[in-house]
């Protein structure tokens, strides 16, 4: 009975969504430059300039976040030597949230914190976790809400593409 009601209102809420205009970040905008916080010193996306760089927003609540961890891991270990990156910002307003879900669930890429919630809000994020490809130009090549494991094969592919498309120029 729970499970379904729960369906249910997550069905509501998907719908809703789609029905409002979209205030996302558009695929090609330039990606809006941030500086936070980091487990080893301030992260900043400019420094990132020249590499394709993902973007996560995620939060110690979040379960597809704790899905979506291991795969960005492999992720950063498969591909760092091309010149890719992954940035986890965390959004918690806590940070010993973040640090919990972290003992739990460890983190193999660089880790930002926003606890203001002021980056999200740039980037118009509307969800955990929410993901952004960025292209060696600093413009947005994908834009991902959410994690399933069945999201792994296309967003990898995005990530071959975009480490291509820069490599061939």
């Amino acid at each position: 009975m729970m499970k379904k009601l729960s369906m249910k209102l997550f069905g509501l809420i998907i719908a809703v969504c789609a029905a409002l205009p979209s205030v996302a970040l558009e695929k090609n905008q330039k990606a809006p430059n941030f500086s936070l916080d980091g487990t080893s010193g301030v992260v900043s996306l400019e420094a990132q300039t020249g590499k394709v760089v993902y973007v996560d927003f995620w939060a110690s609540w979040c379960g597809p976040c704790r899905q979506s961890f291991p795969w960005l891991n492999e992720m950063q270990k498969k591909y760092s030597a091309q010149g890719f990156t992954v940035i986890g910002v965390n959004v918690d307003k806590k940070r010993t949230d973040a640090d919990g879900f972290l003992s739990a669930t460890p983190a193999e890429f660089t880790l930002a914190f926003d606890p203001t919630g002021k980056t999200p809000k740039e980037w118009k994020v509307m969800g955990m976790p929410s993901s952004y490809l960025i292209g060696r130009d600093g413009k947005v090549r994908v834009l991902h809400a959410g994690f399933r494991d069945q999201d792994r094969a296309e967003l990898e592919a995005s990530i071959k593409q975009a480490l291509a498309e820069g490599a061939a120029k």
